[in-house]
């Protein structure tokens, strides 16, 4: 069983710092599996670390949490080459394709490359949830604020475009976000869209924005509008996880 139609899942959030193990999938990453409506069987999910680098500390984590969460996870690289071969088929079996953070823009930039931008719109629309945090969530809008490109941050308009709109991340928790993103809007060049604070997710269905959350209380998520010269925010109060609790 798949996702009931095209399902997104954009967050600041994912993997938390563990106790017995280094890393564990936090609210966030759980949500995501509950989204995919996996029936009696181990959840498939697949990591994708290209705007991190494909760095194999980082994989080692990410599979560790998912071992501890009784996840059958994979991970799929693309430094120093492409890890899986038949990869179509791979991620058409997969019930989340979760990508991590780190520069959106080289993300967009490898994915183009080995076109792997038109097999997540296949398998989006085929039901496989798609979801991640900072740029595993930016590149599924059709833009957003980034630090790829170095200490300021700047606006990227050439995401996927699978949702409408654009995105800021850490939103609370860097304070050059909030300014550079208003800035972006309010010129026009990034279109009206959504931010998020740390352990935020918005959930699409299709293209709409169906759903809120967040993985502890106190957190929010943001409407920014370009208004006359300026933008207008709206805050959102978001719908709290259940935490789940990690394995003793």
């Amino acid at each position: 069983m798949t996702a009931a139609e095209p399902t997104i899942l954009a967050t600041c959030g994912g993997l938390n710092g563990g106790t017995w193990t280094d890393s564990v999938y936090g609210p966030l990453l759980h949500h995501a599996i509950h989204l995919a409506r996996v029936p009696g069987r181990a959840p498939r999910v697949t990591h994708v670390n290209t705007a991190g680098g494909d760095q194999r500390h980082v994989e080692g984590a990410e599979l560790e949490a998912a071992r501890a969460a009784g996840v059958e996870a994979t991970h799929l690289r693309f430094f120093p080459r492409r890890n899986i071969e038949h990869l179509r088929e791979h991620l058409l079996r997969q019930d989340v394709i979760w990508v991590s953070g780190g520069s959106v823009v080289n993300l967009l930039a490898v994915w183009r490359a080995h076109g792997l931008d038109d097999l997540l719109a296949e398998a989006w629309r085929e039901g496989v949830v798609l979801a991640g945090g900072s740029a595993g969530a930016l590149c599924w809008h059709e833009g957003g604020t980034t630090a790829s490109f170095g200490p300021g941050i700047s606006a990227v308009a050439d995401g996927l475009g699978f949702v409408p709109g654009s995105l800021a991340v850490h939103y609370d928790s860097d304070p050059a976000r909030r300014p550079a993103h208003q800035r972006a809007v309010a010129e026009g060049v990034l279109p009206d869209g959504y931010a998020l604070d740390e352990g935020v997710g918005l959930v699409y269905r299709g293209t709409r924005l169906d759903d809120v959350v967040a993985e502890r209380p106190g957190v929010s998520a943001w409407r920014v509008v370009r208004s006359g010269d300026g933008v207008t925010e709206t805050c959102i109060v978001p719908r709290v996880l259940e935490s789940d609790a990690e394995p003793a």
